[in-house]
């Protein structure tokens, strides 16, 4: 009897892993895009900082976003069991927060601004911080779309594959960020090899535009998600959407998204004078 139960036991373990092979297989063709753009705004956010501190930033932010996942996925699974309607409005209110900073970056960036004279340093904290916060937004959609292929699943198999698609998110989105951001090192110590001198010379050409290319991405990246999570869950703007053309679909999450954060943008700055004048 023992041996005959720990057989079955080990079936049941079998089948289960399989099923959360399966449903992580699908999870990640579901959250694809939103890992690109998880990968373009965090390669964007160390832009700026110095080549000595870019990996220790990097590393920073994939311990926070692993913090991220630790608290997502038990809270996943337990709105899943007891509060699935505040699924949405906790996406929404991280839409509006993604559209809010990506309109803040654009003010400071093109508008003029009292900067005392000369450009500040870069604020590591700040900018660690800064890429934890917008992690956590990306991360709970990617839990939400992958705790949507699972919901009929299993206890057991929700939270197991919730976990895989944590991991490999993280360690995948963090792992290709740092082999981005040394490509200018790589480039170097191709250099100094006669073999490979020229594909190195051709590595520092084109890191900077890379990381600039990312960097871009990256803002394009914030409204797209952001706008693209107001959009599904306001119902007119959803319906008008659902079944347009790709690129048309992205131009409407795009445009909501910056319609979305410039509307917060002017509420706080309203709210900021009113407490001015208050005080």
């Amino acid at each position: 009897m023992p041996a005959g139960s720990l057989l079955t036991l080990f079936d049941d373990i079998a089948s289960i892993l399989d099923d959360v092979a399966a449903m992580t297989k699908v999870a990640t063709k579901k959250t694809a895009g939103i890992l690109g753009d998880d990968l373009a705004l965090n390669a964007e956010q160390v832009v700026g900082v110095s080549a000595d501190r870019e990996l220790p930033v990097v590393w920073a932010v994939a311990l926070g976003s692993l913090k991220n996942k630790a608290i997502l996925i038990p809270a996943a699974v337990a709105l899943s069991q007891f509060a699935p309607w505040a699924v949405t409005p906790l996406l929404m209110a991280g839409g509006f927060f993604l559209c809010f900073e990506g309109v803040e970056k654009l003010l400071h960036k093109f508008m003029p601004h009292d900067d005392g004279g000369e450009a500040e340093p870069v604020d590591e904290k700040t900018k660690i911080s800064g890429a934890i916060r917008t992690d956590f937004i990306l991360s709970a959609e990617i839990m939400a779309i992958t705790l949507g292929t699972v919901v009929e699943k299993p206890f057991a198999t929700q939270l197991l594959t919730l976990c895989a698609i944590g991991l490999l998110m993280t360690v995948g989105v963090y792992g290709l960020v740092a082999g981005i951001v040394k490509l200018d090192d790589a480039g170097v110590k191709m250099t100094r090899k006669p073999a490979t001198a020229g594909l190195g010379r051709f590595v520092l050409k084109a890191a900077p535009i890379l990381m600039k290319t990312l960097s871009i991405a990256g803002m394009v990246a914030i409204f797209l998600v952001g706008g693209g999570i107001v959009a599904h869950g306001t119902p007119f703007i959803h319906h008008f959407a659902e079944d347009k053309p790709t690129l048309l679909k992205m131009a409407i999450d795009g445009s909501t998204g910056i319609v979305a954060g410039t509307l917060v943008v002017g509420a706080v700055t309203l709210i900021k004078r009113i407490r001015r004048k208050l005080n």
